[in-house]
């Protein structure tokens, strides 16, 4: 098995978790994509049509601003991105991600948390962000089943 980059963005802590279990079955490094700004409990708020959330999410081609650390992808050849969906697809976040840094020609497969939604369109649309990368779906992960994240671990 090829070095492998478990990179995750949680708001809540939820994808978090998933992503440390995920790194542990995998034998991967974890990079956690951070905002500048932390997101509060009142920016994730979606009821409100003003929350943080709600404004990134309404506009696709906003790029909230990331703490851009040393990232080495040339050590990796497989990339795990993991986040919530937010709207059926990535945070805008993400995007910010994969616009960052330099995915030539790696494997990106995507999994995400959800409280009730589908992957719906994320792929395409996150494949803009990184057109010289392969961006596969891959699987929600709503709970810890050691099982779940073995299959995914498994399709690398």
């Amino acid at each position: 098995m090829n070095k492998i980059l478990v990179a995750y963005f949680s708001a809540s802590g939820v994808t978090k978790k998933i992503a440390e279990m995920l790194a542990k079955e995998a034998n991967a490094d974890l990079y956690e994509i951070k905002p500048e700004i932390p997101y509060t409990k009142e920016d994730l708020n979606w009821m409100d049509k003003k929350s943080r959330s709600s404004i990134e999410m309404g506009d696709k081609s906003f790029r909230p601003a990331i703490v851009k650390d040393e990232l080495d992808l040339s050590r990796y050849d497989q990339i795990l991105l993991g986040f919530p969906i937010w709207w059926y697809v990535a945070p805008t976040i993400v995007n910010t991600f994969l616009e960052s840094y330099d995915f030539t020609g790696k494997n990106i497969t995507l999994f995400a948390t959800s409280g009730g939604s589908g992957f719906g369109k994320t792929a395409e649309e996150l494949q803009v962000s990184a057109p010289n990368a392969v961006i596969k779906e891959g699987k929600l992960l709503n709970t810890d089943t050691k099982q779940e994240i073995s299959k995914l671990v498994e399709r690398l």
